[in-house]
């Protein structure tokens, strides 16, 4: 059943909360009277379509009905998700929570995107204060997973895990603050760095580029990955945490920052940022630099995805729900037709996947079709546990043919039978498609080999069982077109 998600205000942070939603499958309902909204809207979620599903290595589910509104009322009617992102003025946030409360589902969760205002600013004079949270976002909204989730004591335990559970299904990471300050958290490190840095233009120590460049090519890395105190526990050495502290402490004793202190905002310092910031990034346009993130974002994420660490074990985890509701999550005994080709990719191909000529490269399409033999032995009981036992498959041949092409965010899916197998032999035929239009199509023959031996040997029993179910269900299958087909042979 696909559930609904209220978005009012649909400027940056707001059109990145609808891509969030949409993308995951929500149905999403648009306020906001500005009468560009939906084209901005539009253009957000140009952005997110091309970046977002290549985060994962399955399928986003469909997506969602997107729809604009002219009331307040209408758009809530129906959500059980609701997010505020209206202008940071507290009169204009207390109006919009009354209009949204005289006409929503009193058990849907109201989200407020605020960078600064405490959860207790936002439900004075609330028809039901319990109801409101902050559910503050770090932009893009649909790339990056953080979401600081602050809560007063008015707000219902029930609620707030309501809350948490909806941001983890969409692929967020609800970072629950129990007590309320001014700016949260992570916003309170921003302003500091921001104010240092002021101060080191303004003081001529380095232009905007050059303190970009020493955020991006040194800590800011580190901190993608690690945060700030891991960061410095392992800069301890192998006495951690209390050797940094007893070697670097002092310095806080030491004039390094201006931290409580604030350049004025006089035109010249105005103008000397924004020049420097024209000479640093003014060739290319909003856009491009907004695709240009994204594609980094991606790269960075994907990346830590493969250590399963950071923001990237958020993908895998999402990715698992992702493959246990759908096809992709079936064991062999959930198959009651063995004899049909069987799903075992279901993804969408990453910005990362393509090359000079926009299409996917080479590599990628073996990546592709390993995976798919990959999930077709986690299939028949070639998991990690019976490789951590002694046995596996190692590919002998491969052969892949390239059909037609396909390009940075084609969903694709890959189908697969088995033209032989049992014994040591499995022989595997794919067929990659988008749509109906077929890709390409490849060509596996495996070997079943001891991990000790490196020898060829016998599947297990069960594993060979499970193999010849499918073999012997569609050995009668029409020969797949190009089966054994050699480099040159025609077409």
């Amino acid at each position: 059943m696909t559930q609904t998600a209220a978005i009012i205000g649909g400027g940056v942070i707001g059109g990145g909360w609808a891509a969030r939603f949409l993308l995951n499958g929500w149905d999403v309902r648009v306020f906001d009277p500005d009468p560009e909204a939906a084209r901005k809207i539009g253009d957000v979620l140009a952005n997110a379509r091309r970046s977002l599903p290549g985060l994962l290595d399955v399928a986003l589910p469909p997506e969602g009905q997107l729809s604009f509104h002219d009331t307040i009322a209408e758009a809530v009617t129906g959500a059980i998700w609701i997010q505020e992102s209206v202008p940071e003025r507290l009169q204009i946030k207390h109006d919009s929570f009354a209009a949204i409360q005289r006409a929503c589902d009193p058990r849907a969760v109201i989200g407020s995107s605020t960078s600064g205002f405490k959860p207790s600013q936002l439900q004075q004079n609330a028809q039901d204060r319990g109801q409101i949270l902050v559910c503050h976002p770090f932009n893009p909204v649909y790339l990056l997973p953080l979401v600081e989730v602050v809560s007063t004591a008015q707000n219902p335990s029930e609620l707030i895990e309501t809350a948490k559970g909806i941001l983890s299904r969409v692929g967020m990471h609800p970072l629950h603050l129990k007590k309320e300050i001014d700016a949260h958290v992570a916003d309170r490190f921003l302003e500091a760095v921001w104010r240092e840095a002021l101060w080191l233009v303004k003081d001529g120590i380095a232009t905007t580029e050059e303190i970009d460049d020493a955020i991006r090519y040194g800590f800011g890395i580190r901190w993608a990955q690690m945060g700030l105190f891991e960061t410095y526990r392992v800069a301890g050495g192998e006495a951690g945490m209390k050797h940094f502290m007893a070697q670097f402490g002092p310095a806080l004793q030491w004039p390094w920052t201006k931290l409580m202190d604030v350049p004025e905002f006089t035109e010249e310092l105005v103008d000397l940022i924004a020049g420097q910031s024209d000479a640093q990034s003014g060739h290319h346009t909003i856009r491009e630099l907004e695709r240009i993130r994204d594609n980094n974002l991606v790269a960075m994420m994907r990346a830590l995805k493969t250590q399963d660490w950071g923001a990237g074990a958020l993908l895998g985890a999402q990715e698992k729900a992702i493959r246990q509701g759908s096809e992709l999550g079936q064991t062999a005994g959930d198959i009651r037709d063995p004899a049909a080709p069987v799903l075992t990719v279901h993804r969408a191909v990453p910005l990362d996947w393509t090359d000079y000529n926009g299409h996917m490269n080479e590599a990628k399409y073996l990546q592709a079709f390993g995976d798919a033999t990959d999930r077709f032995m986690e299939l028949i009981g070639c998991d990690a546990a019976y490789i951590a036992s002694g046995g596996s498959y190692f590919t002998a041949e491969t052969h892949i043919r390239h059909i037609d092409e396909v390009n940075a965010g084609a969903l694709i899916e890959i189908r697969t039978r088995v033209l032989g197998g049992g014994g040591k032999k499995m022989h595997l035929w794919h067929e990659m498609y988008e749509g109906a239009r077929l890709l390409a199509t490849g060509e596996h023959f495996l070997l079943h080999v001891s991990l000790e031996t490196r020898r060829a040997c016998d599947a297990s029993p069960a594993l060979d069982a499970a193999l010849r179910r499918f073999a012997d269900a569609q050995a009668d299958l029409s020969p797949p077109d190009g089966a054994g087909r050699s480099i040159g042979a025609p077409r």
